[in-house]
Formats: structure tokens, C-alpha cells, sequence
């Protein structure tokens, strides 16, 4: 009897993307099979803009769900039809065939992984640090890398934990690393540089590098919000 072929549902939480929704689904069509892809789930979080429509318009499947990443992305695997889950930020472009990539990495025996990534930057700050997305270790993981995972190992690893409004990433992560061996594929996502450009580029990753200090350090999401509310968010 032959075995059912894996399917990838990739996961794409949103909050008003029209700008560039339509440029993703239209870069994931073009860069996977759809052999592989079982669905492109966007997952909305309250859009006022053309967001879902545009998305609809362009092959996605759309629900919608309470507001926060998190959230967004614990309700978009509970509605996913896929057997492997891929999170994925709105201004992320994983590479070409990245769908085979990563069910070739599932053929191998893992559960759980990512990409390694480049900035839409010629910024050699940026890609110093995007230099260490190649090195195996939790301290050099984040959401813009992406993150593939079975639906079991999700289901049975409590998925992400809503009381993180922000870190919700790097939290996951932190327990997938304790339960599972972590891939971390030698192939690029490219992602933007857009927020570091708009609110300075050391600025930005002074702070960001205080929160992982603050969580290693016992802070729990409520004072890592209330820390990227002062310091990173406007």
C-alpha cells in the first residue's frame, strides 16, 4: 500500500499587510510545488485594510482570529490541514523549493527546524548578525528564520504561549530545543530590513539583545512587553 504523501500548511499571521500580501502569495506559488503545499493559511488578526480580500483573491485560505501573534498562530495550527506546520512572518521569502527542503528534512528523521537568514540589506551590521542564524543554538533562533514543525510535535509540545504578546518566538523555540533535536537548514530566507532602517539599526538590536538578556535573566512576558512597549515599539 503506498503511504500518503506529507502536505505542508504554512501559516502566515497578518494585521493589515496589504502593502505586500500579494507579493508573498505569489512568491510562495512560484517557489514550491504544489504537490507539497497543502494550503497557505493566512491567519487574520483584525485587518481594516484589503488584506484578507487581496489574500482570498490570491489562492489563500483566510480565518480569523483574536489579535496577537501568538494567538494567531496557535489558532491557524488548530485549523490547519497540513501534517507539517510552516510559520512564516508576512515579510519573509524562504527560498526556492524551500518546500522540498524541508520535507527532506522530516524524511530525515526531524521534527522541527528552520532556515537560516539575510536581510533585504546591504548593511554589514545586519548581516553581521545575520552571519550567526547559521550556528545551532536557541540564543540564534527568532521568528523571522521561519520555523517548520510536525502537528504532532506541536500538538504535544503545548504549542506557543499566548501570555507572550511579544517574544512569543523565541519562548517555542526555547522548549522545541529541549524536546527535540533543532534543524537548522544551510539555506536563506530573506527578510526585511525595513524596521531596523525606520528606527535604527543599533538602536534596534541593543534592545532586542536586552530581552534576551531580561528572559534569561527569569523576566516573564509581561516584562518583556512591557520593556519592548518602552523601548522598541512606536
Amino acid at each position: 500500500m503506498k503511504k500518503n504523501r506529507l502536505q505542508i500548511s504554512i501559516i502566515i499571521p497578518v494585521l493589515n499587510e496589504a502593502h505586500g500580501i500579494v507579493q508573498m502569495l505569489n512568491h510562495l506559488t512560484e517557489n514550491s510545488s504544489s504537490n507539497n503545499i497543502k494550503e497557505i493559511l493566512i491567519v487574520d488578526g483584525g485587518s481594516t485594510d484589503t488584506t484578507v480580500a487581496l489574500a482570498e483573491r490570491n489562492g489563500a485560505r483566510v480565518i480569523t482570529s483574536a489579535k496577537g501573534r501568538a494567538k494567531q498562530l496557535n489558532y491557524g495550527a488548530k485549523h490547519a490541514y497540513g501534517d507539517i506546520l510552516y510559520f512564516l512572518h508576512a515579510d519573509t521569502f524562504p527560498p526556492k523549493d524551500f518546500d522540498v527542503s524541508i520535507l527532506n528534512a522530516i524524511a530525515d528523521g526531524y521534527k522541527t527546524g528552520c532556515f537560516q537568514m539575510k536581510f533585504d540589506s546591504d548593511s554589514k551590521f545586519l548581516n553581521f548578525f545575520a552571519w550567526f542564524t547559521r550556528v545551532n543554538h536557541k540564543l540564534c533562533r527568532g521568528g523571522d528564520q521561519s520555523l517548520f514543525i510536525t502537528k504532532s510535535l506541536f500538538t504535544n509540545s503545548g504549542g506557543f504561549n499566548e501570555a507572550y504578546v511579544v517574544y512569543e518566538d523565541n519562548e517555542f523555540i526555547g522548549r522545541l530545543y529541549k524536546s527535540a533535536f533543532f534543524k537548522v537548514l544551510p539555506r536563506h530566507v530573506k527578510t526585511s530590513a525595513r524596521r531596523y532602517e525606520e528606527r535604527g539599526m543599533l538602536r534596534l538590536q541593543y534592545h532586542f539583545g536586552m530581552m534576551h538578556l531580561k528572559n534569561y535573566l527569569g523576566a516573564g512576558p509581561e516584562q518583556l512587553y512591557d520593556y519592548y512597549k518602552r523601548k522598541i515599539s512606536i
